[in-house]
């Protein structure tokens, strides 16, 4: 025994020291990470809990016992920034559209204005930061769908004044001007209107989320472009070839252009067992969502609720693998290491898709940053990568909204 010990360690007194030692500095990394997290701006940029604001039994402002957004559980969690989504079924166009959106866009302002301790509605990266700096939540409005303009490019420039800072080109099927990553393409990418609708957004301050769409829309988009683009929730296609995934050149052309990927943690995007095995069950992502479809109609909490239970049944029954939620800084280290650690930040997906296993909410986002301490991020990148990379293009797209509407 001696002999062994006598291997790692001088004496078995040296052994204990070392351990002792080993013990101190995982303690401190521990205290290190938290202090960081809930002194840093935490900006998700992707939550479809905009949906759930419809049903009678969700309260934004109490803890659930399902779902993965409240206020409670993100105080707990250190989120102090959240983009709610705007979502409708991407088949539903014209003025339906517009009107659905409309009524989710009241929705949040109704629901920052009931809660107005804890939140308060923002435009800016600057009163982001106030946010922060007066303890407050900064609520965000992200448009997940560029169908939801009616193809009329002044209900654009309407959401813009309504607060939308960001719009997704297109969802699950191509609209009138864009095609979408799951849908054939029938435009190839940007029709000249959609080109139109990029540069209007640039002169509006909304940002360009490309997420969901295809590769061509996707270049289309970064060649029209004034300002930096963003993907708000998509992941890394070299680690899971997911078509909502972004290759490892388009990735590296976003950064090129001052963009961010913001990472997704639905476990199809980030585990690729998960996917082949989920596809072969579901026959991918539009087919499940067509079931869906089917039998919730447009009750996205419903959407959710279906897909939580198949996705359990199936983890159960053995017909799918578990995922640990270090996938995901699996695919923010991959993002970090092609473009550098200012163009990663946290897009989450959550109330939107099927998390982790150890990522069942918001509240443990903090997991996140002490991962990425433990890995030898410096402080100043994680600050980067948990929210101010995401404000950094929000003022570049500031910038270039003033630049153009100074011109004649």
């Amino acid at each position: 025994m001696r002999r062994v010990i006598a291997v790692g360690c001088v004496s078995l007194f040296a052994c204990f020291a070392l351990l002792r030692v080993r013990s101190i500095a995982a303690d401190d990394i521990a205290e290190r990470a938290h202090k960081l997290h809930f002194s840093s701006i935490v900006l998700d940029t992707h939550d479809d809990t905009t949906q759930r604001f419809f049903s009678k039994d969700f309260d934004l402002g109490k803890r659930n016992s399902d779902g993965h957004i409240d206020i409670p559980r993100m105080r707990e969690g250190g989120m102090n920034g959240i983009f709610f989504s705007i979502w409708i079924d991407g088949r539903i166009m014209g003025p339906p559209a517009v009107q659905k959106a409309l009524d989710q866009i009241d929705a949040v302002h109704e629901n920052v204005r009931k809660y107005s301790k804890d939140m308060v509605f923002c435009r800016t990266a600057d009163e982001v930061r106030r946010a922060h700096a007066q303890g407050k939540i900064a609520a965000l409005i992200g448009v997940e769908g560029g169908h939801m303009i009616g193809n009329d490019i002044r209900v654009l420039r309407m959401f813009g004044d309504l607060g939308a800072r960001y719009m997704t080109l297109s969802h699950f099927y191509n609209d009138e001007w864009a095609d979408s990553s799951t849908d054939k393409p029938v435009h190839n990418g940007l029709t000249d209107f959609g080109k139109d609708i990029v540069r209007e957004m640039n002169r509006q301050g909304i940002m360009v989320d490309i997420s969901h769409v295809s590769d061509k829309t996707f270049y289309d988009a970064l060649e029209v472009s004034r300002a930096p683009l963003i993907a708000s929730h998509s992941s890394c296609r070299a680690l899971c070839n997911h078509v909502r995934d972004m290759s490892d050149d388009m990735i590296k052309a976003l950064a090129a252009k001052g963009g961010v990927i913001q990472i997704n943690y639905e476990q199809s995007f980030i585990d690729q067992a998960y996917k082949d095995a989920s596809d072969k069950l579901s026959g991918g992502v539009v087919a499940q969502f067509d079931q869906f479809k089917k039998e919730c109609g447009d009750d996205q909490e419903c959407f959710g609720r279906k897909m939580a239970e198949q996705e359990k049944q199936a983890v159960a029954e053995g017909k799918l693998p578990h995922v640990s939620w270090e996938r995901i800084i699996d695919h923010i280290d991959h993002a970090v290491k092609l473009a550098g650690a200012d163009h990663v930040g946290l897009g989450s997906d959550f109330d939107g898709a099927t998390m982790p296993e150890g990522m069942e909410d918001c509240s443990k986002l903090p997991k996140i940053t002490e991962a990425l301490l433990r890995k030898g991020y410096s402080e100043d990148d994680i600050r980067k990568i948990l929210g101010g990379n995401t404000l950094r293009v929000m003022e570049q797209v500031e910038r270039v909204s003033r630049e153009m509407q100074s011109q004649p």
